[in-house]
């Protein structure tokens, strides 16, 4: 069973108005440049600043902009509720919405997004519950699954023009899932959340082979009110040859809350 070591955690803090709720993350493998993804129907990308052990010091990123729909018009609010987040190579990326459940193909901020296919099920979901979680595999095809159903969590398979679902992620205690991304070793990791009220967030990160599901192997656990509300993960592999989960957390623009950003190191 794999280890994680905590290896420390900044606060992003910016005077950009679009500023907050940080819900996705995206990393290029060296672990440097970003894009993230507000619950506001924002994108941002940027530089994570790291010292020359790679440890995080800080971040520079492009002000936010606000993601377009129908006729190139901004995303209604009612419609912007956008969760996850999945880069193709080819610099296009896809973005999983709560509210009106649904995945949205941006081939750049200045196109008209293309919607793909809605299954049935997406509509059934709760609307404050459903695709928080996006991972893109290798071949370019797309995982999703619902933060809170009952029972286990099914996993969606997107992958020439069609979905599918024949796997289930086992529910294990109190923890619901958040993010999603593929490691470099081929597995698929997914950033669980643990809320209790006051008391604050506990995270969990399992990894799974994506054609089993099941119960997977969990690789963190942190303490509850260790960190904030992390919701975004992405996964790489630094220069010593170590997986590295870097994790994002959405203050739900509060005051008292923060946009941490923290990273853990696995032993194997």
């Amino acid at each position: 069973m794999a280890e994680a070591e905590w290896l420390g955690s900044i606060t992003w803090r910016s005077d950009d108005p679009l500023m907050g709720g940080m819900s996705a993350l995206d990393l290029t493998t060296d672990g440097v440049s970003f894009v993230a993804l507000s619950d506001r129907g924002a994108v941002t990308h940027g530089i994570l600043e790291r010292d020359a052990m790679g440890a995080l010091l800080g971040i520079r990123a492009a002000p936010l902009q606000k993601l377009l729909g129908r006729g190139q018009a901004i995303l209604p609010k009612g419609r912007a509720d956008s969760e996850g987040l999945a880069v193709a190579d080819d610099g296009s990326f896809y973005v999983s919405f709560e509210g009106a459940t649904r995945v949205l193909h941006y081939v750049d901020m200045q196109a008209e997004p293309i919607n793909l296919p809605r299954p049935d099920a997406f509509k059934r979901y709760s609307r404050n519950a459903s695709l928080e979680a996006l991972a893109i595999a290798s071949d370019g095809s797309l995982y999703t699954l619902p933060e809170d159903v009952k029972g286990d969590f099914p996993l969606w398979h997107f992958a020439e023009g069609v979905w599918s679902q024949d796997v289930f992620i086992a529910r294990q205690g109190d923890f619901l899932p958040v993010a999603a991304d593929f490691g470099p070793d081929g597995w698929l990791y997914i950033l669980e959340r643990n809320f209790q009220g006051i008391s604050g967030f506990a995270s969990r990160v399992r990894r799974f082979d994506p054609l089993i599901g099941g119960m997977g192997e969990t690789v963190m656990q942190s303490r509850l009110g260790q960190h904030d509300n992390l919701e975004g993960l992405a996964v790489w592999r630094d220069q010593d040859g170590f997986i590295r989960l870097t994790m994002i957390a959405d203050d739900n623009f509060r005051f008292f809350q923060s946009t941490e950003i923290a990273e853990y190191r696995l032993s194997d």
